[in-house]
């Protein structure tokens, strides 16, 4: 009777466990297993935005016309240009920042409210704001004219080739570094204080505590943060969007995301935009078992 009695009791929680589950569960399937099946399958058609013909199946014809694609090309240059560019700044500068916030005693909390602040915006509204930044008369202009002491000059953030990576990778950076800053404090927090002070009393400094014990010890957090940065830049789309249709050559910024959307909404091309967001999903899956992967590996028991 015992036995039978912990049969059912465990029966009645699983039965609750799936009941709690579902919900997650279901929104999983329609917004985002069902998507990815649905871009897979779409990718193997000949398939057109507004047309009413029943696409017919071509199967990876797609995937051979995007790879010799110099566009695509382009698309990914720009990319991983944009990715290299913003998340070493995030991994190095959130690091520092955050090592300096935790070594404070007072204004900490403030400092953190402080550089999160701008992550809380949408990305639409983070580009608006620089956008009015960079124009010939805004303030990134003044500033860099009142530093290199070149009155009146226009440094062209949003024309130049190289100007506009630069003010995209900007815009990133300062959206998200406090996000990572404070990634990077809670796992400084988690290092127990015995550590620094046992190192302390053997006479080790602050930059030998820094190097040998904040540095090893934050090695999952690292990882952590280099490949949420990595995926985050990856998905980029609302800056470079809005610099484009406020003029910005379109070439040097032209990411994956964007060309993605240009070709669904622009050319009508269905499929071959579902070709492009299967690459970049498996972009993205391959940097997610990178980081299971080391994050495994890399546990530290202190």
């Amino acid at each position: 009777m015992g036995t039978a009695k912990n049969f059912s009791y465990e029966q009645k929680k699983a039965k609750w466990g799936w009941i709690f589950v579902s919900p997650g569960i279901i929104f999983f399937s329609i917004f985002s297993f069902y998507p990815i099946l649905n871009a897979l399958w779409t990718s193997l058609l000949n398939k057109k935005l507004v047309s009413l013909k029943k696409p017919d199946f071509v199967g990876l014809a797609n995937y051979v016309r995007i790879l010799g694609n110099l566009d695509f090309w382009n698309s990914m240059r720009a990319t991983v240009t944009f990715t290299i560019g913003c998340f070493v700044p995030l991994v190095i500068i959130g690091l520092i920042l955050a090592v300096l916030i935790s070594s404070r005693n007072k204004g900490a909390r403030a400092l953190q409210l402080l550089y999160y602040s701008p992550a809380v915006l949408s990305s639409a509204v983070a580009a608006l704001i620089w956008l009015l930044m960079f124009q010939p008369s805004g303030l990134m202009n003044q500033a860099l004219n009142f530093l290199l002491g070149t009155p009146g000059n226009d440094y062209k953030w949003m024309a130049s080739s190289v100007m506009v990576q630069i003010s995209t990778v900007l815009v990133y950076f300062w959206k998200y570094i406090g996000y990572f800053t404070i990634l990077y404090i809670t796992g400084i927090g988690k290092i127990p204080a015995s550590i620094y002070e046992a190192a302390t009393i053997d006479g080790a400094g602050s930059w030998n505590r820094f190097r040998l014990i904040t540095l090893p010890l934050l090695k999952p957090t690292t990882v952590m943060v280099s490949i949420m940065a990595m995926i985050q830049c990856l998905k980029t789309f609302s800056t470079q969007y809005l610099f484009t249709q406020r003029g910005a050559p379109q070439g040097p910024i032209n990411v994956i995301t964007l060309n993605i959307y240009n070709t669904a909404m622009r050319d009508n091309n269905l499929s071959r935009a579902s070709v492009m967001s299967v690459i970049l999903f498996l972009m993205m899956l391959a940097l997610t078992v990178i980081q299971f992967k080391t994050s495994k590996s890399d546990d530290i028991s202190y």
